[in-house]
């Protein structure tokens, strides 16, 4: 039992002397100074917007003060998940990246249904009480320093003068008591101790609940809301896996099952000739139903390497390298993979590539196309493709192209296993296509 309760005793005045304790106030000043800060700005700026577009002359105005508020509550969200993460040695991840609508009426419906901007600001209002409470416990610890050096200060600076000392105690009973003797600087530093111990402890229980208000309303999707998107996900994958059924049905019909008719007409016709003996005729019907067999073959195995390259069962660096090679730009390969994705990443991110790399080909008049994939330890593929073309490449303008194809298909390819696509390209280049893909689907 004494042991034990040595060992609670060590843990409880031990820990203003932890390392954790320095990260722990460090993230109640900055934490606190962006938070107070944060409040400021998000309900001016929102109260200013709703107060403006309650009328018919303001609504524009305050819609896009409204608009220019969660855009702000986003970069404050990842400044305060920054902070967490950096002070407090967690790692809360970001929340879905902001997919803007085509056209103005677009972007601003966008805009104004982002749910994790409209958390952003939530965080942002429950922020300012719990920085006062972070404020509380440094002004505890400081006054509980200041406490802890009466008896130094006494001997050092009060020895022989009989004005009292005044204690700081910033505690909401027992007022503001006075020291008038050296002995009584002890019990001042006693009550410093206190203070200093009380404040580390509040610190760090404040800060843990500040940590689950930053996983919960700046991290990835609430539960309502993966389900949500869970369901999106689903619908694209069910039109994703029907476009690609019809496009195999196309490409059959069009293609290979032409030219096996073709191939049977021909050799029907080969078959008649044969009876007239007419070796020319023969020969020249063989041969064009060797040609129709040729291609027809070439189109089968065209059609399966689309559904999935052979390439890819040496592992995806290898079908990465054979992709660069085929290509009609100068493309080089850097592949960083240690454990080796699960068979339908691989598919999609070799067929990202392909996309990627047949745009670069079309529009970007770009020298050099660059690949870079790897594995990071949060269990994620990163493929990264850039060129050094004009640039001006926007995801949004997909949809002027044919469903699930360009850009737009890529992300909607994408994001049927909870994966992500950025796409940087500013006029005059370079454009970085950044795709992040789960190991496993």
């Amino acid at each position: 039992m004494d042991e034990e309760f040595r060992r609670v005793a060590g843990i409880v005045f031990g820990a203003p002397l932890t390392r954790r304790t320095h990260r722990e106030l460090l993230y109640c000043c900055a934490g606190g100074l962006a938070g107070v800060l944060g409040f400021g700005v998000v309900v001016v700026l929102l109260a200013a917007g709703l107060t403006i577009s309650a009328s018919v002359l303001g609504t524009v105005v305050g819609l896009l003060l409204i608009t220019l508020t969660l855009r702000l509550s986003r970069r404050l969200g990842s400044l305060h998940r920054r902070v967490s993460n950096r002070l407090l040695g967690q790692h809360v991840e970001a929340p879905q990246r902001f997919q803007p609508g085509t056209g103005v009426l677009g972007r601003l419906d966008r805009r104004l249904r982002d749910r994790a901007a409209w958390r952003g600001i939530w965080y942002s209002l429950a922020k300012l009480p719990v920085a006062f409470v972070q404020f509380y416990a440094l002004v505890l610890i400081v006054c509980g320093l200041i406490d802890l050096s009466y008896p130094v200060v006494w001997v050092l600076f009060r020895h022989g003068n009989p004005a009292p000392l005044r204690m700081l105690q910033p505690l909401p009973f027992g007022g503001s008591p006075s020291v008038s003797s050296w002995l009584g600087s002890y019990f001042a530093a006693l009550v410093g101790a206190v203070c200093v111990v009380a404040g580390t402890w509040l610190a760090r229980g404040i800060n843990a609940g500040d940590l689950a208000l930053v996983r919960n309303l700046l991290g990835p999707t609430s539960m309502a809301e993966r389900v949500s998107e869970l369901e999106r996900t689903r619908t694209l994958a069910v039109e994703d896996s029907a476009q690609a059924l019809r496009r195999v049905e196309r490409d059959l019909h069009d293609g290979a099952q032409m030219r096996l008719a073709a191939l049977a007409m021909n050799l029907g016709m080969a078959r008649e000739k044969l009876d007239d003996q007419d070796d020319a005729t023969v020969r020249e019907l063989i041969d064009a139903a060797h040609r129709n067999a040729v291609d027809a073959l070439a189109d089968l195995r065209d059609l399966a390497r689309g559904i999935h390259p052979p390439v890819l069962d040496s592992g995806l660096a290898s079908a990465l390298d054979s992709l660069a090679a085929s290509s009609a730009i100068p493309a080089s390969v850097t592949a960083d993979i240690g454990q080796r994705p699960a068979p339908a990443i691989e598919t999609i991110a070799y067929f990202c590539a392909a996309e990627l790399i047949a745009n670069a080909t079309k529009h970007s008049y770009a020298n050099q196309i660059t690949i870079k994939i790897s594995t990071e330890r949060a269990g994620l593929l990163r493929l990264e493709v850039s060129d050094d073309g004009i640039g001006g490449a926007d995801a949004a303008l997909g949809s002027k192209q044919t469903q699930g194809s360009g850009l737009a298909g890529l992300v909607q390819r994408v994001s049927t296993v909870d994966g992500r696509a950025d796409v940087s390209s500013p006029p005059g280049g370079p454009t970085v296509v950044t795709v992040v893909l789960p190991m496993k689907a």
